[in-house]
């Protein structure tokens, strides 16, 4: 029986690992492998709300962004199909004086970046965004070039890109370990352990959304990456959102955002009080909450009946940043040809760039992507706490995070 052998193994087939798996191969990697425990997109991949931006809250965010939206609207020269990117615009809210003063710094950093990105008053903000209200906000920054993307096609683009260039994709197949060796240099992986056997590789890319961090303990890694409850709601339809473009919306303290759908308005939303883990039903009380408070800031969806709701479970980090880097132990000891990618959250908004570059990390080192340096697991300390400042642009991951990660188990698992 000829062995099983791969150039690189991929493990998890999300939004990261699907697009890492096509870089890997446009790079020049002759065998790559994905392993993946349930079906390519089934978890938060084929469930997000879709919305892409470039308006970051770090330099590292800002590229990664930007970068993820060149490539989605390449796609179609590239590939032949594409995500379905829209340019909409985002409008990122301000309700505060605090929240705007941090909003017209971070409007200078993303503009030093080259970001035509705008600050709305609260009269322009609603000019721009007829449905509105002109009171209860103070206005906010504003890109044009922003949009979203529809996340099942994103599932659908990968997974043709995949099979166009000759990734091999096992479903319903685990990783269950990890080999490594230990040499005069260190050590180094091996190979994936699935229930079908061992396939040798020295190169794997750990992805995984929620469960990352279960897949790092096989290697005796500690990856800081949680699981929380993420909840979505479309409304019925209505004349007023009867139109070709309209910007999307972030009401940034609040963790509340809605854009166009199908007519409706789509709008999603995490609880920062509730404990970290799985989602498992919706939380009807607080997606209630967060409706009245739509309500106020939008009048028309008041009375609005809803078409559809749903909740999945997401990853986070203690930063809100992703990880792109080698794995390290706690102990600092670095294993060679192991990749950590995680996109914490945002794997529609991050999801390309961060998977090309853990692919550009695993075949050779270094990505002109965006400085990975940084974005390491060595970052964090040995209770999960980032030196690095928090991305304040995010939704309100759970307040008992760091407990969470330091301690009890949250990877949680999607759905």
């Amino acid at each position: 029986m000829a062995a099983d052998v791969a150039d690189v193994v991929i493990v998890g087939a999300g939004a990261i690992g699907g697009w890492a798996s096509y870089f890997a191969r446009a790079a020049g990697a002759e065998r790559v492998v994905v392993v993946e425990r349930d079906v390519a997109g089934y978890g938060a991949s084929s469930r997000a709300a879709g919305i892409v931006r470039a308006q970051g809250g770090t330099e590292a965010t800002v590229r990664l962004g930007r970068w993820s939206i060149d490539f989605y609207k390449r796609q179609a020269s590239l590939l032949g199909t594409d995500s379905g990117f829209r340019e909409l615009g985002y409008l990122l809210l301000a309700t505060s004086e605090a929240e705007v003063r941090a909003g017209r710094e971070r409007v200078e950093m993303q503009r030093a970046l080259g970001l035509d990105v705008e600050w709305l008053d609260a009269p322009e903000a609603t000019a721009r965004c007829v449905v509105l209200a002109p009171e209860g906000h103070a206005g906010g920054s504003y890109l044009a070039s922003d949009g979203a993307i529809d996340p099942p096609r994103n599932v659908r683009a990968y997974l043709l890109a995949m099979q166009q260039t000759g990734v091999e994709l096992r479903e319903r197949t685990p990783c269950i370990g990890l080999r490594t060796s230990t040499t005069s240099e260190g050590a180094r992986v091996e190979g994936v352990d699935t229930p079908s056997g061992t396939i040798a590789t020295r190169n794997v890319v750990l992805t995984g959304g929620p469960g990352l961090r279960a897949l790092g303990e096989l290697a005796g890694l500690r990856i800081p990456v949680g699981g929380a409850r993420h909840q979505v709601a479309v409304t019925e339809p209505d004349p007023a959102f009867d139109v070709e473009r309209m910007p999307m919306v972030f009401d940034v303290g609040a963790g509340l955002y809605w854009r166009l759908e199908e007519g409706g308005l789509l709008f999603g939303m995490s609880n920062p009080t509730e404990a970290p883990g799985p989602a498992r039903a919706v939380d009807w009380d607080y997606l209630g909450r967060m409706r009245e408070r739509l309500g106020r800031l939008v009048p028309v969806t008041r009375g609005l009946e809803l078409r559809k709701v749903w909740a999945a479970t997401i990853d986070y980090t203690p930063d809100h940043l992703p990880i792109i880097g080698p794995g390290v132990k706690p102990e600092g000891e670095r294993i060679a040809g192991l990749t950590v990618a995680s996109a914490g959250g945002h794997g529609m908004m991050w999801g390309p760039a961060v998977a090309a570059a853990a692919a550009d990390l695993a075949l050779t080192g270094r990505s002109d992507v965006v400085d990975c340096d940084p974005l390491g697991l060595d970052r964090f300390d040995e209770s999960g706490r980032s030196r690095l400042a928090t991305d304040p642009i995010a939704l309100p991951f759970p307040v008992a995070a760091d407990d969470a990660l330091a301690g009890a188990d949250a990877s949680g698992s999607d759905l």
